[in-house]
């Protein structure tokens, strides 16, 4: 089972998750969607398409752009779409 935890929190958790490029990406229902907010940030990768982002707010702390998604990737990562990575101050455990 991977966990995603910030703040002291558990923010995801699956055993369903893929890792790509040393992130690990967790299925959208693994999400604890009352801690998420969606940006207008986004980021493009090569490879994968166009990234969204999400911020986080736990016990009144909140990581900005701290988690991205690919709503629509490239078909070669066709594995993680809608599938949810984060950054390192949010913590992974597997």
């Amino acid at each position: 089972m991977a966990k995603a935890i910030f703040n002291g929190s558990v923010i995801a958790e699956s055993v369903h998750v893929e890792s790509v490029e040393g992130n690990t990406y967790f299925p959208p229902d693994a999400l604890i969607r009352s801690v998420f907010s969606e940006t207008d940030h986004t980021t493009f990768c090569g490879w994968k398409g166009t990234a969204s982002y999400y911020s986080v707010t736990v016990g009144g702390e909140t990581a900005e752009n701290v988690a991205w998604t690919y709503k629509d990737p490239k078909p070669e990562a066709a594995n993680i779409k809608e599938f949810v990575a984060f950054y390192p101050m949010v913590k992974i455990e597997t």
